[in-house]
């Protein structure tokens, strides 16, 4: 006959085992799931920051075509798709060698949602055009 005294203290260190082993797979399980959900918040920012910066390249060009027809005036604003766009618009006077000119500082901020919430995005672009 053979001894089972020894299986009989051993019994349940497989149940140990196997509950180690579902939490261990349940913690991986939340870690892939937390990774997959930022990867894809993360590509969501990027496609809004890059529509923002869009936004504020159109403010430039609606400043810009003010500006040639010399009629830019500070706090404009509009919206685009969502986007609520302010264009400040400020000139300087030169007279130089062919005569005088004015350039143009044209300032073009995009944002999207409110300040402070997880939506909230924001561009802020500048240039400066002369014309004589």
């Amino acid at each position: 006959m053979k001894n089972f005294s020894v299986l009989k203290n051993e019994s349940g260190f497989t149940l140990v085992q196997a509950v180690f082993i579902l939490v261990v797979l349940a913690v991986l399980g939340v870690a892939m799931m937390r990774l997959s959900g930022i990867q894809s918040s993360t590509s969501i920012f990027a496609l809004q920051g890059a529509r923002a910066y869009q936004a504020a390249r159109s403010g430039l060009d609606w400043g810009a075509s003010r500006a040639s027809i010399g009629s830019c005036s500070t706090g404009s604003s509009f919206a685009i798709g969502g986007f609520s766009i302010s264009v400040d618009c400020s000139s300087q006077s030169f007279n130089e060698g062919s005569g005088p000119y004015d350039v143009y500082t044209i300032k073009s901020t995009a944002t999207f949602g409110s300040y402070g919430s997880p939506d909230y995005v924001s561009r802020r672009l500048e240039m400066k055009v002369g014309f004589p």
